[in-house]
């Protein structure tokens, strides 16, 4: 019992261990010999855990990423359901909030948007992992929400393109924070963090051609 509990406190430290080095360097810079020494084991763990540096950094992703994308997915519908009724102000509404008032921590937004950002940069095969696992289930139920309360006639494309710069804002204003305060010279409290959504909703529904007055069902 004491052995497989520590085997996977081993496990949880390597793993941890390596989230952090391949956040901060990317896959390449990051050496099996470098994260053995941080995580204090020997290469014989990793080997037994993981199998090799690549299936390591797979399993961060399909261990750490994923989940926390999915636990913002949640807080997305939790925020839209507590909206009542469908609109498309309550939506974007509640991407926002679920990026910029979420559940994630300061430390898990950071790596969670370094891995990411490594990622679209240099893509490996845990982009495929996360844009079939993550990415394309969440913009299909987007844009099944979006396709029903926007005008009939929206092409597919303008529709994804809709989602997609509704993304860029959300996500700037969720990792950007440091230039974002330093320029507004605002910090990022809860009263700022509710001033960005009602911004992303404003700037989101004009956009798109509509006021959040309007009825779109």
């Amino acid at each position: 019992m004491t052995g497989n509990t520590n085997e996977d406190h081993t496990k949880e430290r390597i793993l941890d261990t390596a989230e952090a080095l391949f956040a901060q360097k990317g896959f390449q810079a990051v050496s099996i010999r470098e994260i053995t020494r941080a995580a204090r084991c020997n290469l014989a763990a990793v080997n037994y855990h993981f199998g090799n540096k690549e299936k390591l950094y797979l399993e961060v992703f399909r261990a750490r990423w994923v989940p926390r994308a999915k636990r913002v997915q949640e807080s997305f519908r939790e925020s839209l359901a507590a909206q009542g009724l469908l609109s498309l102000p309550a939506v974007v509404k509640a991407l926002a909030q679920a990026f910029l008032e979420g559940p994630l921590s300061d430390e898990e937004r950071l790596r969670h948007s370094q891995l990411m950002t490594r990622e679209m940069a240099q893509p490996t095969e845990a982009f495929n992992q996360v844009a079939e696992q993550v990415m394309r289930p969440f913009f299909t139920e987007l844009a099944s929400k979006l396709r029903s309360v926007l005008p009939d006639g929206l092409e597919d494309e303008q529709l994804m393109l809709n989602i997609f710069s509704i993304f860029g804002m959300v996500l700037y204003f969720n990792f950007a924070r440091a230039p974002v305060s330093r320029l507004t010279g605002r910090e990022y409290d809860s009263a700022f963090k509710t001033r960005l959504v009602e911004q992303i909703t404003e700037f989101s529904l004009r956009g798109m051609g509509v006021s959040e007055t309007e009825d779109l069902r």
